[in-house]
């Protein structure tokens, strides 16, 4: 069931009570239960925030905390499963899901008591009506009872033979109605709004918002761009939005004459990583959009780019050290100088809307710097760094207080690009990237720490596509989806599998989530679709090839 009201149906029914906060480990997030961290710090909430990475974990922390907690809130995690059949809950626990995951599961979504969805639905999710996918079982054979002994009487047998075959007809038509809707309904996965803008709009409506608060939800709607999850269009509408948010709460401060050096701005920014707090040579050469376009891991793309920057008037000696060390004057005119020859490099779109986060006199970060903090924060797991620490260390970072942390991340994003670069440029130089017919798709043979994790495996795959299409001659390169596997757990022969879709499709809506659950029944490979982006599994090594044939098949 949907909830409109969120200050009293939501937040209204959890003063006073203990709550048990389930978040999925992604950036998006992370931003939204810090946001609730400090709401409930506010109201002296008690409440325990518990990461997961995928159905199980849901499923092993409900169970931990069953006997205590009977309000649990799902954090971008739970909408796209039955909670009530994954978990079996308590009649006397509510769940409450913010979830950005589309589409929601239909017994969510009517669940009249237990299940409170946050928030509306947008017209464009097309949510079956509930006539045409539930049915009363029960009551229709009692009606069917009732009137076999009105009329049996009155009828004959083989009019009773022929109204039985007519019922039974029209509940196989009913069945396959009910299966094309859900097809159609559940075919693709997409995103929705971000999770924490909805929870600042929250706080907002409680008259406990604040700039923090804001810039943590502008992190989390940022995320959704850079990692290609919504449209820009869906994003430059809740820029609007958010606009006027930071203008009111600038104006609040200035009216009640508080002394702050924290100040956000709305500005025009490039889709260059880190460029701030990298080389303008480097930022260019391993940001995805730049290095795509200008082709810059063959000869031709270097020269290229050599040619940019002295077109630019930006000398080598400033173009290879860090950003901020530039002289001044170059800084300044940074933007304009590579806005003048965007279109003629055939970089058009490398300027959009970004906020800005100042602080002190120095510091400036952009919310795409602490997108690729965060995210380098969060899938930086090794032998003496559990998911949970990394979890935690990437909400520090979140603090303006530890520069430390969000440098540290920033650090790990430039190893982590320059690492995706590298493979690119082996991948193609090697023509490892491969048509099975509809799709294309890529082997890592070799386990790497760098991309084990799906955030990481996603910004490589993005890359090495678009790398490929740039690169390619066939008109069909812009029209194929690519799905990439990496050997995460050699020992045992586990892979980690993703697929997404072209890069001429306006919607990044993505249609492998239910095709790899096909497959893999056609193929009767081992697959564990445990993560709540369905279009992302783990598979046995040994059963790859035969579920890449199964979905080529499939997918003709």
């Amino acid at each position: 069931m949907f909830i409109d009201d969120l200050g009293r149906d939501f937040y209204g029914r959890l003063v006073g009570k203990r709550v048990l906060v389930i978040v999925n480990y992604d950036i998006d997030a992370l931003c939204a239960s810090r946001i609730l961290q400090a709401l409930f710090q506010n109201d002296h909430i008690l409440y325990s925030i518990v990461p997961i990475m995928g159905i199980s974990g849901l499923q092993r922390t409900y169970t931990e905390h069953r006997e205590d907690a009977k309000n649990i809130l799902l954090v971008n995690c739970g909408g796209c499963i039955d909670i009530l059949e994954t978990l079996q809950p308590e009649e006397d626990a509510t769940f409450f899901i913010c979830d950005s995951h589309r589409p929601y599961d239909v017994c969510n979504i009517y669940n009249d008591g237990q299940i409170k969805i946050l928030g509306k639905p947008s017209e464009d999710e097309g949510i079956p009506e509930f006539e045409t996918i539930f049915r009363d079982s029960d009551s229709e054979e009692s009606d069917s009872e009732n009137e076999d002994e009105e009329e049996g009487e009155q009828m004959t047998r083989m009019q009773k033979f022929e109204a039985k075959m007519e019922k039974q007809r029209q509940r196989r038509v009913w069945e396959t109605d009910r299966n094309r809707i859900m097809f159609e309904y559940s075919q693709f996965s997409y995103y929705g709004r971000s999770s924490a803008l909805q929870l600042f709009e929250l706080a907002w409506r409680l008259s406990k918002d604040s700039l923090d608060i804001l810039w943590w939800a502008i992190v989390g709607v940022t995320e959704q761009l850079v990692m290609g999850k919504i449209e820009s269009a869906a994003y430059t509408l809740e820029c609007n939005q958010i606009q006027s948010h930071v203008s009111r709460l600038t104006n609040k401060a200035s009216d009640n004459t508080i002394q702050t050096a924290v100040r956000i701005t709305f500005e025009n920014d490039l889709h260059l990583a880190m460029y701030r707090h990298w080389s303008v040579q480097d930022s260019l050469r391993h940001s995805i959009y730049s290095a795509c376009k200008m082709r810059l891991w063959t000869l031709h793309g270097e020269k290229r780019l050599q040619e940019l920057l002295v077109e630019m008037g930006l000398p080598l000696v400033q173009a290879r050290q860090t950003f901020s060390s530039m002289d001044l004057v170059l800084r300044q005119e940074f933007y304009g100088m590579i806005e003048k020859l965007a279109e003629k490099y055939d970089l058009t779109d490398l300027i959009y809307g970004s906020f800005t986060l100042h602080y002190g006199y120095r510091h400036r970060y952009s919310a795409a710097d602490y997108v690729y903090s965060l995210l380098a924060n969060l899938e930086s797991v090794g032998a003496d760094r559990l998911p949970e620490q990394c979890f935690l260390e990437a909400m520090d970072s979140l603090e303006r207080v530890n520069r430390g942390k969000l440098h540290g991340g920033i650090e790990r994003a430039k190893q982590l690009l320059v690492g995706i670069l590298r493979h690119v440029q082996g991948h193609l130089e090697m023509r490892q990237v491969r048509s099975a017919g509809p799709f294309l798709y890529y082997t890592l043979t070799e386990e790497s720490n760098l991309f084990c994790c799906p955030y990481s495996l996603t910004l490589l795959t993005q890359f090495i596509l678009r790398a490929h299409v740039s690169a390619s001659r066939s008109r069909r390169a812009p029209d194929m989806p690519l799905v990439a596997s990496c050997p995460v757990d050699v020992e045992r022969g586990i892979c980690l599998m993703i697929g997404i879709p072209p890069t001429r499709e306006d919607s990044p809506k993505n249609l492998f989530g239910r095709a790899f659950e096909q497959a893999a029944l056609k193929s009767s490979a081992t697959i564990s679709p445990d993560f709540f982006d369905t279009a992302c599994i783990q598979i046995k090594r040994d059963d790859q090839q035969r579920f890449l044939d199964a979905l080529t098949v499939l997918l003709s």
